[in-house]
């Protein structure tokens, strides 16, 4: 029998004013976000082998995210060959069993796009069109010429298949949060307006899923669509894809997340003026915030390349933190219009570590400017 419910107000409400009682986080540590209390942290479970051993760490790493003051959960079905999925499934499953948590306190996302292999990858070439003819092609998803670059579909019957296939494999009745992950592979098969039309079909297919009680929030969860220049192919418009959304939805529309990168290395979203917001040019965060579309950011450490060797001028106006990787995450979280910080987390010894911040406020806006003063990031 699967986890009812979906996250909610009451429900992270609850889990903040808990947390903060008992293990006094720190008040800014939540935000309030899409009439959900989100935390400033969350763990992402993308790397690692497609192993039992890995699932059992990863299981036992959510669990203790989730224990220590991170309600939101990151994911996607081609992530380990769905086994981070299901490993998500088996730490909510142990944290509701054991009264730790109850489902409305944590905000569970997953992504859709991608082909995702089951528990481990086909033989060769010839494996892998032999499994997605069969898993795809002859039971009527997809066809071959649905998938661009031979990985990566979008249309409403796919996106339809992999939301179950993600109910499924975490044992949950609603998905809080649904990406289309990384959208921007289309645009190396299809022609721009193309690309519109199948995104303007996918966010009709995702409002049919919210109608349905399957998610209640979607998005796209891009690599480079929001950090390039609007000249170059890939680009994403956030302002036409809210438009998008709502030819699909209406007014009242569930576009209301976003994900990309964002770190020391990557400032891309804060840096970079290549959106355009009722004519004037503004960055994606900027836009985002007028658009009320919530901002959640992966790769915050960048697989571990910005988590050490930090100058002086970006450790002190961050606060002297005990680790080069708490002050990655702690630049990441503490950027304006970054609602969560994702941190890719398969061990508990390293959720111990980084949740050290959920105690700390993030960086003031003074002691945030201060690093740009020194033109070190």
């Amino acid at each position: 029998m699967s986890i009812t419910g979906h996250a909610t107000i009451e429900g992270t409400t609850r889990y903040r004013e808990r947390l903060q009682q008992r293990d006094a986080i720190a008040a800014n540590h939540f935000r309030l976000e899409q009439n959900l209390w989100l935390s400033s942290l969350g763990i992402g479970t993308y790397l690692g082998k497609p192993d039992a051993a890995t699932d059992t760490r990863y299981t036992e790493a959510v669990t203790r995210a989730v224990e220590l003051g991170a309600n939101v959960i990151d994911t996607a079905a081609n992530y380990r060959f769905q086994r981070s999925e299901r490993s998500i499934g088996a730490a909510l499953q142990a944290l509701i069993e054991n009264n730790n948590i109850a489902r409305d306190e944590v905000v569970v996302c997953t992504k859709g796009g991608y082909i995702p292999f089951d528990g481990d990858a086909p033989n060769g070439q010839e494996g892998v069109r032999r499994y997605i003819e069969e898993t795809f092609v002859r039971t009527g998803v997809a066809d071959f010429a649905d998938i661009a670059g031979g990985s990566h579909c979008m249309t409403p019957k796919y996106l339809a298949h992999q939301i179950d296939q993600s109910l499924g494999n975490m044992n949950l009745a609603a998905i809080d949060v649904y990406y289309i992950h990384n959208p921007e592979s289309q645009l190396g098969a299809v022609s721009p307006a193309e690309f519109e039309t199948r995104l303007r079909a996918a966010f009709e297919a995702l409002e049919r899923s919210v109608t349905d009680g399957k998610i209640k929030n979607y998005g796209v969860a891009t690599w480079n669509g929001f950090r390039i220049a609007a000249s170059e192919r890939g680009f994403h418009s956030l302002e036409r894809m809210v438009e998008l959304a709502r030819e699909a939805g209406g007014d009242r529309h569930h576009f209301r997340f976003i994900q990309l990168p964002f770190n020391l290395a990557m400032p891309e979203a804060l840096a970079l003026s290549n959106q355009t917001f009722q004519g004037a040019q503004v960055s994606v965060l900027e836009a985002a915030r007028a658009l009320a579309v919530t901002v959640v950011a992966s790769a915050s450490i960048l697989q571990g390349k910005v988590a050490r060797g930090l100058a002086d001028e970006i450790r002190e106006p961050l606060g002297s933190l005990a680790s080069d990787a708490l002050t990655a995450i702690q630049f990441t979280r503490s950027t304006p219009g970054i609602t969560t910080a994702l941190v890719g987390m398969s061990r508990r010894v390293h959720v111990e570590e980084n949740l050290q911040l959920a105690r700390l406020e993030p960086a003031r806006p003074d002691q945030y400017q201060g690093l740009f003063s020194t033109g070190e990031a």
